[in-house]
């Protein structure tokens, strides 16, 4: 954003600097701070006037304090942490210092992901941002191009698919039907039964393991019973051994993050969040969940080793195993953003009502043991909302290794209403509560209390 772009004549900065000057802040030291944050956030002013305008604010203190410290010791990525602010003119409360990183993709995305804290008192967390997942160790993730078939990839399309007389191969995972819009975002048929197979799993069909990976007793070294593994439904973009280019309309994930978003520290006890700068409608892919792959070994082998008391929870990728008779450990996967990850690793848990849902998408290889997990709104999102995610969590299970928290989430519909405190809230559990099973089996993700 050009400071041509950006005069104290427009409205929308002449109301920005009635508040700085309430609390005797310069115009010079405001405009130069106010073009910065408009630049991270897009242009969306939603943000610069939230809570009138304490991000402005906060923000002009902090490099105010930081200049006094160390002059021309800051730069673009740089984290800023003031312990206190000063009292304000009308005395109402002194504030903390929001923590702050321009890009905590550090350029990786094709967008910029800020991170704030409005709270001021939590650490940045510490963990590697990665944009593409990647092997642990021994998990089987065999990517070739000669391993896609003719009947894998539609070879013979030019352009762009969406725009063909017929549906092209790939379109055969969803009915022949492409699942995407020419707006690229996903149809409401296919959301909506997506949902109803994750809210109502046993009124579809699910296959049975002989000998189930994710019922394992690694202590006896025993398998308990499957529970069964839901059959889900699948997207299949086309990739590089497809015909049509690059700007196809079948190619949405793999094209990454294109939506203005942030990461923030929640105030409702929930720690880290995700939330959306820009409005957003129903269907729109948001980001993949990107993380370590692990075997489900390996996973408990790590969280055993563990001494953190805080974690992420992992995404176990549990489909079509019923095209193997005994489904080997190493093709047993799950996705950990523990160590490395992306901004989907601070996508909080709400039961029943989330506005983001979870479907697997296969783009590089047609083994459904490794699929990517693609996030899409279920509901027109407004621009400062919070993101968030049904985890399917049984908080009823008492020997599962996922019950490591307690639900902050404010649903009226929270399915941990009966352990809350007697003032309405969730009285934080973060440590790892220790179990025979696996972590995340099933449709289990993640959390980082």
């Amino acid at each position: 954003m050009q400071q041509a772009m950006l005069t104290n004549k427009d409205e929308k900065v002449l109301k920005a600097l009635e508040r700085t000057r309430q609390l005797d802040i310069p115009d010079e030291k405001t405009m130069p701070v106010l073009m910065k944050l408009l630049e991270e956030a897009g242009g969306n002013w939603s943000y610069i006037k939230l809570d009138n305008y304490t991000a402005l604010v906060d923000a002009i203190y902090s490099v105010e304090d930081e200049n006094k410290q160390s002059e021309g010791s800051s730069n673009g990525s740089s984290i800023q942490v003031v312990q206190k602010q000063p009292q304000l003119s009308n005395g109402d409360r002194k504030r903390k210092y929001k923590s702050r990183i321009a890009d905590i993709t550090k350029g990786s995305e094709s967008v910029k992901i800020p991170l704030v804290d409005d709270v001021g008192s939590e650490a940045v967390p510490k963990f590697t941002y990665i944009p593409h997942n990647i092997v642990y160790q021994s998990a089987y993730l065999h990517v070739s191009l000669a391993r896609i078939s003719d009947e894998d990839c539609c070879a013979n399309c030019k352009g762009n698919c969406l725009s063909a007389d017929f549906p092209c191969t790939c379109a055969r995972e969803t009915s022949g039907e492409y699942a995407y819009t020419k707006e690229g975002l996903l149809k409401e048929k296919f959301l909506d039964t997506c949902l109803k197979m994750k809210k109502e799993p046993d009124s579809f069909p699910k296959v049975y393991c002989k000998d189930c990976p994710l019922e394992r007793d690694h202590d006896k070294g025993t398998y308990g019973k499957c529970d069964g593994h839901l059959i889900r439904k699948f997207i299949k973009e086309c990739w590089r051994k497809c015909g049509c280019d690059m700007q196809c309309g079948n190619r949405v994930v793999q094209r990454g993050i294109r939506c203005q978003l942030q990461v923030y520290f929640t105030q409702e006890g929930k720690g880290w969040g995700l939330r959306t700068l820009q409005d957003l409608p129903k269907g729109t892919f948001i980001c993949e969940y990107i993380g370590e792959i692990l075997t489900n070994t390996e996973l408990y082998d790590r969280n055993v080793r563990s001494s953190s008391e805080r974690h992420t929870y992992p995404v176990t990728l549990d489909a079509d195993w019923g095209s193997e008779k005994d489904l080997k450990d190493e093709e047993a996967l799950c996705l950990d953003a523990t160590i490395c990850g992306n901004v989907a690793r601070f996508i909080n848990h709400r039961c029943e009502d989330a506005n983001m849902i979870d479907i697997p998408i296969e783009i590089e290889t047609p083994d459904r043991h490794y699929y990517h997990i693609a996030f899409f709104t279920l509901r027109d999102v407004k621009a400062m909302d919070e993101l968030t995610w049904d985890y399917m969590i049984d908080f009823n299970d008492k020997s599962h290794p996922v019950k490591a928290f307690r639900c902050c989430c404010g649903s009226e519909s929270c399915r941990d209403r009966k352990i809350k405190g007697s003032q309405g809230k969730s009285i934080e559990r973060r440590k790892i509560v220790s179990a025979k099973k696996q972590q995340g089996s099933k449709e289990v993700s993640k959390k980082r209390k």
